[in-house]
């Protein structure tokens, strides 16, 4: 079963007041249940029987490999200056082993089972994104405060998750590089795809698997959605309330 690289993004920007309040100034290194936010992932990824490989990339390697374990699966890289660059970088680098699970430092909840249900659902697809559906994390937390995007079939949110099946997938990425900084406004996204994609998503006359069929179509890929079966896959780290719904969370899980 072990088939998977696992990429781990672990960069941080150049001013971040949410780090320097927690006494850093790397996001990744801020405790999240006593440990620092990017080793939780990483464990998770190095103790699942679906990745051979782990690549943490990140603007300070030395720093973030000195609180990762020493693990012959395990790399601690130098990244690009945007996440597009570094994974246009992976696609085009000829000794990047596929098929590729790309996550987050700050996705402090991963454990096993959401990698195993990605990576089960995500096989052989050029792209899969992974979503939670709204209704299914508002059962769970409905205090929970999300960027969702609606349509046809309802209203999702990413869950920092992403398969790449191969350097197909780069035209995917240098779209993305286009609305990076936007990345949480999906709809900037679809706009660039054309005002046809964009209103039919916006006026909800079609599914999250029919925009995705359409932009694979557009890309000359295939994109699938993976609906995560745990609704806690789409909570990650962005400011002091997710921190702390995080600690929350990992005490309830002991």
């Amino acid at each position: 079963m072990k088939q998977w690289t696992a990429i781990v993004l672990a960069g941080s920007r150049p001013v971040d007041p949410f780090a320097a309040a927690h006494g850093t100034d790397l996001k990744p290194l801020i405790p999240a249940g006593g440990v620092a936010m990017v080793s939780r992932p990483v464990d998770a990824l190095l103790a699942s029987d679906r990745i051979a490989s782990l690549r943490v990339l990140t603007q300070q390697p030395e720093r973030i490999g000195a609180v990762l374990p020493a693990d012959p699966q395990l790399t601690v890289e130098g990244s690009h200056g945007t996440i597009a660059a570094t994974l246009a970088a992976l696609c085009t680098d000829p000794a990047t082993q596929w098929p590729l699970l790309v996550t987050t430092a700050d996705h402090a909840l991963l454990n096993g089972a959401m990698i195993d249900d990605f990576c089960r659902q995500a096989g052989g697809a050029d792209i899969a994104i992974a979503v939670v559906e709204r209704a299914d994390l508002m059962s769970r937390l409905p205090d929970s405060k999300r960027t969702w995007i609606p349509f046809k079939s309802g209203a999702y949110s990413g869950a920092n998750l992403f398969a790449l099946g191969g350097p197909q997938a780069l035209p995917a990425i240098a779209l993305w590089h286009g609305v990076e900084q936007d990345r949480k406004k999906g709809w900037k996204l679809l706009w660039q795809l054309g005002p046809a994609l964009f209103l039919g998503a916006m006026l909800r006359l079609l599914t999250l698997d029919q925009v995705l069929q359409r932009i694979g179509t557009r890309l000359g890929v295939s994109v699938r959605a993976v609906v995560m079966a745990d609704p806690l896959a789409a909570v990650d780290v962005d400011k002091q309330a997710d921190l702390d719904l995080v600690e929350r969370l990992l005490a309830e899980r002991g």
